[in-house]
Parts: C-alpha cells; structure tokens; sequence
C-alpha cells in the first residue's frame, strides 16, 4: 500500500510504502514533553520548589537566583524533609504523597488541600536540567542526596544537611536547548521567578521568605500577620490606601484589601488572588475585580488588590492547568457577585477615608488656622469668589460647621479627613488644610460631579429620581437621528427625572428634568444622553449602560471648572466629598482629591 505525501512546492506528491503507524514514544521523549508542560521558564521551577516547601510544612524558605534562574536555582526549607527511600521515589513521574494511590474515590482529584499533587515538579526540572535534592527529615542521623541530569537519576546517598530539604538546579534547559533559546534576557527572567516567589509569600504570611537575586537582596521577610505581609508586599504606596475587606455568604468567604481608586497600574500584575491558598490569575475573579473598579477608575487602568478566597475544596477543581494557575469554580457566578459586592462596599466610603494618606509626626506647636481668622492674609477676591449665587449644597448640620473661628486657649478644631477650605485657585480648585497639616487640592467640578451621580444613583435605586417640573418647557434642536434615539428610549429616561416628547422634525421639548441637577441648559445634555444611547445600541442595552446614563446627567449638573465658590460652599463641598461613597475620583475614574503631607512638601523644598 502507498501513501501520497503533499510537496510543499505543488510539485507531483511522492509515494511512501504503508501507512502511518503509531508508536510508543520513549521514557525519556515522555519526560521531556512533561517538562515542557509544566516547565517552560525558571519563574515555573521556583514556583514549584517553593510550592512543595509549602507543603512540606516549612516555617523557613530562602531562595537564591543566579543567571535569572537558567544557572543556578537554589530553594531551602526547613520542612519536614524525605528519608532516602523517599527521595528516591520522588524524582520519578506520578510519585507523589498527597494523593493516596489505591483510593476508591472517584472525587479524590477535585478535592485538593496542597499546592502540589500531581508528582510532575521535579522529574520535569530533572529532565531539563542538572537537579540535586538534599533532604534531612528531623531527628535523622543525616541527610540523603540525589540527583537528575537530563532525566538520569544517580543516588540517593549520604550527605551533610540540616533538617529539612534543599534543591538546586543548575544549566536549565541544556537538555532541551530548543526551550532554552526562546527565553529572555536574564534580568526578565529573574523578574518573573522573583514575582512568582512573592505571589506565594502573599499567599503564606505564617511562613518567613527570603529571596536573593543575583546576589541581592529582593526581600527578607519574617512570619507576619496578613496586613503586614500585604503592605511590605505591595510597596508603601498601596500600603498607605489598603481598605480591608471581609464578607461571606454561605461556605465562601472573601477577605483581604482592595487599595483606594486613586492607586492604580497599567496592567494587572498588582493584582494577587489566592484561593484556599493558592494564588491564582483566575479569570473570573480578574472579571469581578475589574467590573467593581469600573465606577471609580479611569478607562484603562487596572486596580492593586490582595484577595483571598476561601469555599468547600469539593467545588473547586485546580485541575485544570499544568501551572495551576487557573481554576473551575462549581458556581462562578456566586463567586463573581461576593467579590463585586465585598470590593464595591469596601470602595464605598468618603473621600477622606479612600485618600491615600501618608503618616508622619506633626509637631506639636502646629495648630490649623481656621479660614475666619486669616485676617489680610485671605486671598484676592478672584481667587474665593463672593459675587455668585451659592450653590444648591447641604450645609452641614449645627454640630459639624465648618472649623468656626475659636477663643483663645480653646482646643484643636475639630479634625475633618479633608480640612478647611482656605481658598479657590485658579476658580477651578479648592485649596484646604487638614488637621493633620496635610495640604488638600480639590476639583470642583470633579468632586461635584461625584457627588450629583451617587445623588442620582441613590434616588434610582429607591425608585425613580426626583423630577423638577420646568416652568416652561424648553425646546431642543437635534438632528432627526438623535431625535429618534432619544424619543425610542422616552419611556426609559422618565424614571431617571427626564420627561420629554416630540416636537416636530427635528426638535425635542422637554417638559421635566432631574432635580438634583439643578436646571442646566438641557440642549447639551440630550446632545451628550443620544451620543451616549447610540453606545448603548438596542434599549434593551439601555440598563446596562444606566450607571454611564446617570453619569452624563450628573456632569451637565455639576460645578464647572471656572466657577467661582463662596466660602461655605467650598466647606459644605468637602464635608459631603468625606460622606459621600466613591468620592475619591469621579463618575469617569479621574482623581477628585490629591493630598500631600508635610514630608512630601518638605521633600518639594529640600528640607528631607
């Protein structure tokens, strides 16, 4: 029988005798395709040396690069450590202790309790490069070694070790140069296994890591509680604006730190999801963190988080790829709506609560000068602005006027997250003092837009958004396209304040428009409402988009840049900002405050 075999030229196939026949590949072929499946950088070794440290119940793990991890990795524990017939059998394929091997039960791959269990790590790192395990279980006279290259195992024999286990692998990937070239340069390497040797010490705070790098020192850190490995872990920007979270809801439970809205990265690698004590880059819970965000952060940004997701090991298979990194979750959606929910309450406080803030000593002579009592030291009347109307904003209640002026002797006034307004600069930002003595910068327009949307948001949610009447109805010119997208969602934009009918080709009156927005010019708004309905497509998409409906309406009613604020107005403003949820950025993700303490001025100015 013959076979035509395609030429790649077109010329005429040529012909082979037989068919294809299949084979079985050999020991060493097999091992090297494992390897390749579970090893295809030294970041992948490191993660899995450390993981089997974890799971040998190591209080202490200290890991050394060299090269990036292609010449030399060296992870050492003090965990439980492998007598000699142990060791052995742990080099090989399937080997493993945390599964039993003659189990009946068929869900005994579901329910996983340890970061490894498949016995793949070290035959594959043995089979791309040079391995040597050194392992001393406590009370033993000695340790026992043994080694792989290339998949040809040596030993096990006696060695000098302390207890507990040490790997080193050393010329990664000689025996797979055809790996080994796509790798890059060293220090990229020796980033993503130093990354990867973080995301497991966020994982298991209880445990000292220790990790050096070409000879430096990246981290050295002791067994801490969470809060404290998460800060030393994320930096002390993220560290200065963690807002803790915890909720449950049945056997799941999400508990951790979400980092304000004004501390964002442009990509997602600040992101560390553990899950029954893994750390994973799951999907669903990057989904769900990103949906919780969308309302307080700029198009394009991505959050710093530190989640941690505990639920019944029988509805989680981690199973599903060779790294593990990924999961199966028995009910996605259930674990998408409590990381939504837990993220977007914890984001939901005032704008003195989300700012970061950084600690310093204050001096103790340092005492707030409240706005009343800077006398000829008050700014020129194009800066504050009297010769407005005030604006239609909450005054605060008796108890809590802003910082009135005080005897002398009294105490400190009273210590409001965001201070008292001292001037308007430039007619566009509110300039105030904390009792701190932090210097405060708000954007008017912002921060009031902010305060409108979540006025509007609430007003929706407890049925419909109060409606103000116009005394007379106010006539819109629009093209006849938006004229149509607007009067076929009427019926959906009445319960959000906004009543309005045809007029004729091309014009549209409207009749009723939301009361907190206090009357502005409704030609722009409908013009903004119809751009933001054709994004919306069918009006069933319409509730969908509703948050960025409720968004365009609340910026057409808000403060504008060049506006010009009395006093009280710029007080009252920020006593809402510190009340109101989400107040730290705007509907569009952009800052509303900034802040800078006394060190950082002291730094401007060289004094630190």
């Amino acid at each position: 029988m013959l076979r035509l075999i395609p030429q790649p030229d077109g010329t005429t196939p040529r012909s082979e005798p037989g068919p294809p026949r299949v084979r079985l590949l050999s020991e060493g072929m097999v091992n090297r395709i494992a390897a390749g499946e579970v090893i295809e950088r030294p970041a992948a070794a490191v993660k899995e040396l450390v993981e089997n440290a974890l799971d040998a119940g190591a209080a202490r793990i200290a890991v050394t690069l060299a090269g990036g991890g292609i010449e030399r990795i060296e992870v050492e524990d003090d965990g439980c450590g492998m007598v000699a017939a142990d060791l052995a059998l742990a080099v090989q394929r399937h080997c493993t202790s945390k599964l039993a091997p003659d189990s009946t039960d068929r869900d005994a791959l579901v329910r996983i309790a340890t970061l490894g269990f498949r016995g793949e790590a070290l035959p594959s790192i043995g089979a791309a490069g040079r391995l040597c395990v050194t392992s001393r279980p406590p009370g033993a006279p000695h340790a026992h070694a043994i080694r792989v290259e290339g998949g040809q195992v040596s030993g096990p024999e006696p060695a000098a070790g302390p207890p507990g286990t040490r790997a080193v692998v050393s010329d990664l990937f000689y025996a797979t140069p055809a790996r080994r070239k796509f790798l890059k340069h060293s220090r990229t390497e020796a980033e993503h296994a130093e990354h990867a040797v973080r995301r497991l010490a966020l994982a298991a705070p209880h445990v000292a890591f220790r990790c050096v790098t070409e000879g430096r020192v990246a981290f050295d850190l002791p067994a801490q509680d969470r809060a404290a490995r998460v800060a030393a872990l994320l930096g002390p920007e993220a560290a200065s604006a963690l807002l803790p979270l915890d909720e449950s809801r049945g056997d799941l439970r999400v508990h951790g730190f979400a980092c304000a809205p004004t501390v964002t990265r442009a990509t997602a690698a600040a992101q560390s999801l553990v899950v029954n004590n893994r750390p994973v880059t799951d999907p669903v819970l990057r989904t769900a963190l990103r949906v919780a965000y969308r309302e307080v952060i700029a198009a394009g940004r991505h959050p710093v988080a530190a989640l941690f997701l505990h639920l019944p090991a029988e509805t989680l298979d981690v199973n599903v790829h060779p790294a593990k990194t990924e999961l199966r979750f028995q009910d996605p959606a259930a674990v998408r709506a409590l990381v939504i929910g837990a993220v977007s309450r914890a984001l939901a406080g005032g704008a003195g609560a989300t700012a970061p803030r950084v600690q310093f000593a204050a001096r103790p002579s340092m005492r707030l000068v409240p706005p009343r009592d800077v006398g000829s030291h008050r700014p020129e009347p194009r800066y504050t602005g009297f010769a407005e109307a005030q604006l239609p904003l909450a005054a605060p209640p008796a108890a809590r006027a802003p910082f009135p002026a005080l005897p002398a002797g009294a105490g400190d006034p009273p210590d409001y997250p965001l201070g008292a307004a001292v001037a308007q600069v430039l007619d566009t930002y509110i300039l105030a003092v904390a009792g701190d003595g932090s210097l405060v910068l708000v954007d008017q327009h912002a921060a009031h837009e902010r305060l409108t949307h979540e006025a509007l948001r609430a007003q929706h949610a407890a049925g419909a958004v109060h409606a103000q009447a116009l005394l007379l109805p106010a006539v819109v010119d629009l093209t006849e396209a938006d004229v149509a997208r607007l009067l076929a969602h009427a019926d959906a934009l009445h319960p959000l304040g906004l009543e309005i009918e045809g007029f004729g080709p091309g014009a549209i009156l409207v009749r009723a428009l939301p009361a907190a927005l206090g009357g502005p010019d409704p030609a722009p708004l409908l013009r903004d409402l119809a751009d933001e309905l054709a994004e919306c497509g069918e009006a069933t998409a319409l509730l969908a988009r509703l948050d960025a409906v409720l968004a365009r309406l609340a910026c057409h009613g808000s403060i504008r840049a060049g506006r010009r604020m009395q006093q009280a107005e710029m007080d009252a403003l920020l006593r809402q900002m510190e009340e109101t949820p989400r107040a730290a950025t705007c509907p569009h993700g952009r800052p509303t405050v900034l802040k800078l303490s006394r060190a950082e001025i002291e730094k401007l100015f060289g004094r630190r």
